[in-house]
């Protein structure tokens, strides 16, 4: 358990210096307006979005920190069962099994 809260807590961290670092990308915008365009505004809005996503991964992490403090850290926050060790492996901050990951996704793409 000690182990995987290490390794937890060193992936949070890098993902906080990742957040740190594109937070300094996103310092400087470029200029646009009507009838204006820079095209850094592109580079800008993609860090933007690559920002978003990597807060998520750092509050999943949050999250699996606390899911292992409390005990719950590799069980299913759906099902309630027990999450596939290798899925674990490669998603650290994963709350879902893949069947119910599989199943909330195709709740959002309206699958």
């Amino acid at each position: 358990m000690q182990a995987t809260r290490e390794y937890l807590e060193g992936r949070l961290q890098e993902t906080r210096d990742e957040l740190t670092q594109l937070d300094e990308r996103l310092e400087s915008r470029g200029d646009y307006g009507l009838g204006k365009g820079d095209p850094l505004i592109v580079r800008w809005e993609l860090n933007l979005a690559l920002r978003e996503k990597i807060e998520q991964r750092a509050e999943q992490l949050e999250d699996a920190l606390e899911r292992l403090a409390k005990g719950d850290y590799g069980m299913c926050e759906s099902c309630g069962r027990p999450i596939d060790p290798e899925r674990m492996e490669v998603l650290p901050q994963t709350s879902l099994c893949i069947k119910c990951a599989r199943k909330a996704e195709q709740t959002v793409s309206g699958g």
